[in-house]
């Protein structure tokens, strides 16, 4: 569901975020502190998944492209192994790690940085106030047990345990609730010229 957040220009931001993805896969997946804390909040990393484990981001860059063009576009082949046979960036996604710290209460800045890097509120930032946006709504939509299973991953990957969202401001509490409100409307077929409320 949208919020009020506004929508980062789409070509400028993913390079921001593919470097938050590379940093999560070249160093914070093996710093010991995010290793203990994924331990704690029972999220596998990426080197950790037995059948297609990815402990680096191992592509070849273009020296002479710049360090915010040192990406080649994704292409989609028949195989894992393909794919890694030509030279493209890793396919993590960083949401269910997003998802892991908010539910948890971990999304602290230092630990948003220690997983993601530098460029975590440009990288990841957008994605990150969304999600916490859709804790709030899964816990205003169904009880506890719902919402849990809402967020496990498997029988291995179960979210332990969940935290009310922390450090909440009442700007992000306003966005959500007119979030929430527009998404009623569309549950009523209250859209276009229809709709109660215009953005």
């Amino acid at each position: 569901m949208a919020s009020d957040a506004p929508r980062p220009e789409i070509l400028e931001w993913y390079p921001v975020y593919q470097s938050c993805q590379r940093y999560f896969l070249n160093h914070a997946q093996h710093d010991y502190a995010v290793q203990a804390l994924t331990a704690l909040i029972n999220i596998r990393l990426p080197y950790q998944c037995h059948d297609a484990p990815v402990s680096n981001w191992t592509v070849s860059f273009n020296s002479s492209a710049g360090p915010m063009n040192d990406h080649k576009p994704f292409q989609r082949h028949a195989s894992l192994e393909n794919c890694r046979s030509q030279s493209t960036p890793p396919w993590v996604s960083l949401i269910p790690y997003i998802q892991r710290l908010i539910i948890t209460g971990m999304d602290k800045e230092a630990i948003m940085h220690g997983f993601f890097g530098d460029d975590w509120k440009k990288g990841i930032g957008p994605i990150h106030e969304q999600e916490r946006c859709n804790y709030m709504f899964a816990a205003k939509s169904v009880g506890w047990a719902h919402a849990k299973h809402i967020y496990d991953i498997s029988s291995y990957e179960s979210v332990p345990f969940m935290n009310p969202l922390q450090d909440v401001h009442i700007d992000e509490i306003k966005s959500a609730e007119r979030s929430w409100n527009r998404w009623l409307a569309m549950e009523d077929w209250m859209i276009g010229p229809r709709a109660p409320f215009r953005d």
